[in-house]
Parts: structure tokens; sequence; C-alpha cells
């Protein structure tokens, strides 16, 4: 049986996603300042493999894991690998805030690619929730006032792919559970890294392991909770949730790592925050709908 649409739902699960997505970009600068980004997403696909086996277990083991869609999640996955790779490459090479701001582009993707692959309706709140949230995000990053780093362009490129994967997660949902979902996204890219990561692999130090295994925790558990929440709501109703990414990683940034917060990351964040919260608005159902329910 279908999710039941609850938009309540899917902000809940939203923001659980959302936490974990902000652990692993601290795990993830940790991790990377040591490894190389191949040994860092092979180990965690591997480790989160094993932290989701209890949730296998629990929804019919191996065998409810079977898919009639193995070429979707073989597509999604590689899309999805890649713009993993570039996204932690990046975290390397420019300041937290300024890589989530910038990430979030995907909104653009993934509305444009739902609204032409999975025929959802773009509503002018939706809409307007979209242009709030990346005007907010070109004032945080102001392009064209300074020189572009190569690490934007990378970003950019993680931001398309991330675009096409939600839209093949919200496909996705449609046949398979979250938890096959997650299962086949930890197998194929466990295989899809493999030979990379061999290539440069290293011994990771022992006071790197806590990092490694909250990397791998907060992978699974990033997705997990994303696509549960797509599986309640469009993916033109999720993706602008996640635009409270950008306020809250300029905060960790300036906490964490010294990095300065100033009057056009405010302005920003205020205008994502009230494109969220247009977001969530939605109209009272019409007499029509009302009897056809």
């Amino acid at each position: 049986m279908a999710p039941v649409p609850s938009i309540p739902k899917a902000a809940f699960w939203m923001a659980l996603s959302i936490a974990s997505f902000l652990a692993m970009s601290v795990a993830g600068r940790a991790t990377t300042a040591e490894l190389n980004v191949f040994q860092v997403l092979e180990l965690r696909s591997v480790i989160g493999f094993f932290i989701l086996l209890p949730l296998v277990m629990t929804n019919g083991g191996f065998a409810a894991m079977r898919t009639e869609r193995p070429l979707a999640h073989l597509a999604r996955n590689v899309v999805h690998y890649a713009g993993q790779a570039a996204w932690l490459y990046a975290l390397t090479l420019i300041p937290l805030a300024v890589l989530i701001s910038i990430e979030f582009t995907t909104p653009i993707w993934t509305a444009i690619l739902a609204v032409s692959f999975l025929g959802e309706k773009l509503s002018r709140l939706r809409l307007a929730a979209i242009v709030l949230g990346l005007v907010g995000v070109v004032i945080i990053v102001r392009p064209g006032v300074g020189s572009v780093d190569p690490g934007h362009l990378v970003v950019l490129g993680a931001a398309v792919c991330f675009g096409i994967s939600v839209v093949m997660v919200k496909s996705l949902t449609r046949t398979d559970s979250v938890v096959r979902i997650i299962f086949w996204m930890l197998i194929i890219q466990s295989v899809l890294g493999l030979i990379p990561a061999l290539y440069v692999w290293r011994n990771p130090p022992v006071e790197l392991w806590p990092w490694i295994l909250l990397v791998a925790f907060t992978g699974m558990s990033s997705h997990f909770c994303m696509a549960r929440a797509l599986a309640h709501a469009d993916a033109t109703v999720v993706s602008p949730m996640d635009f409270l990414r950008v306020p809250l990683s300029a905060l960790i940034g300036w906490l964490l790592y010294h990095e300065q917060i100033d009057a056009f990351t405010a302005g920003g964040a205020l205008l994502i925050l009230l494109g969220n919260l247009l977001n969530l608005q939605r109209k009272p159902p019409r007499a029509a709908e009302v009897a056809a329910s």
C-alpha cells in the first residue's frame, strides 16, 4: 500500500534528512582532510550496508529486496555516485556555506524534471517557493562579485546530478519500498566505487574512525529520510524544504570553522525560510474535489 500523501509527514522526514546531511557535511570535511574522496565513499557505502541490515531483516529479509526495476536503480545510483563524489571533492575546496548554497540550484533541475517526466504540477505557490529560495541563494553567493572558484563549478555539476537523482527516487517510491531503494543504493555504489577506492587506499588513522562511522550512518539515514519524505509528497514540495540547509550550514561554518556570516547571508537565509513557509501552505480543496474523494 502506497503511503498516504501528507505534507506534515514529509516535513518531518525532511527535517531528519536535513539533520543527517548537516552531520555528514561536518564528518565529510574531517574524513576528506585525511582520505581520498573515493575511499570515503566506499567506506560509507560498505559500512552503511551493515547499518541498514537490521531494517532489511525486519522488512522481509533479502527476498523482499528483489526489484522489478534494476536498470532504474542502476541509473539512479550511477548519477548519484557522480554527484556525491563531486560534492565531497568540493567540500575540500570551498567554505561549507558557499558549497551548500550553490548546491541549491538542485531544486531547479528537480522541478523541471519532475514536471517533465513525473507529470507533477508546478503550482504558483511551489514556483514562488523555488524562486524565493533561489533568490536567497544568489544573495548569499553573490555571483559576479569575485572570480569563479573551480569548486563552484564542481558543486554545480553535483547539483545537476542530485536533481536527476531526486526525480528518480520519487519514481522508484511508486513501486519500491524506501528500504529497498536504500539497499540497492548501498549495494550498487559499493560495487561502483570499489576499484577507485582500492587504487587510492590507505589505512585510516584510529582517531578518524568515529568520523568515518558518522559519514556511513548519515549517508544512509539522509537518503532514507529523503525517500520517506518523497513517498509522502511530490518532489516539487519536498525539494524546497531542503533550502533550510543553507542558513543552518552557514551557522555550522561559523561555529566550527570560523566562516563569517554577513548581512547578505542573513538576508538570503530569511528569503529561503519565507520560501519554505510558503511552500508548506495548502489551498483548501474545492467542493468538486471533496465530492470526488
